[in-house]
């Protein structure tokens, strides 16, 4: 499936953020079916048992892969979660690739629900999760100083072209 677009990255997030020494770096595409793609590795300080990625860290990358979605369609609004069921399939591991992909379900003014899963290279579902995202201007997400949009700086570039799903 081609690539039509590559999101930006935060400096700090546990997912995405490019300044955190703990976390994913996980790049975000746009797809075009309409759909979020990545292509990442959890680390072995991401485990919980040896051999597994903590349940925690596979909630964060699929609430941070289903939130992003909205940005396909309204790409300067944002939202927070506000539910999210995560089904667990089969154990995540860590230090190998593998994908994450999400689609929009239902969008609203005021909010949105969409669907992810996490899948080994040979496409098994190893997660999955639906949430439900309700819509804010970023002066209500946190009462910190610092601009949503000086936190997502990073527009990295690379040549991933196509991911294969």
């Amino acid at each position: 499936m081609k690539v039509v677009g590559k999101q930006t990255n935060s400096r700090n997030c546990i997912v995405c953020g490019m300044d955190n020494e703990f976390g994913i770096k996980a790049p975000f595409y746009n797809m075009e079916d309409g759909s979020i793609a990545t292509i990442f590795k959890f680390k072995f300080f991401h485990q919980s048992y040896p051999g597994r990625v903590h349940g925690g860290m596979i909630t964060s990358m699929l609430d941070e892969l289903i939130g992003r979605v909205l940005w396909l369609s309204e790409p300067d609004v944002y939202a927070v979660t506000t539910s999210l069921e995560v089904k667990f399939r089969k154990p995540v591991p860590y230090e190998e690739e593998i994908k994450g992909r999400a689609v929009m379900l239902t969008n609203t003014p005021r909010y949105f629900v969409a669907r992810g899963e996490i899948l080994d290279k040979n496409g098994n579902v190893l997660a999955e999760a639906e949430g439900k995202y309700l819509k804010l201007p970023p002066e209500k997400i946190t009462s910190e100083n610092v601009s949503i949009d000086e936190e997502m700086c990073y527009d990295i570039k690379d040549d991933i072209t196509e991911i294969d799903f």
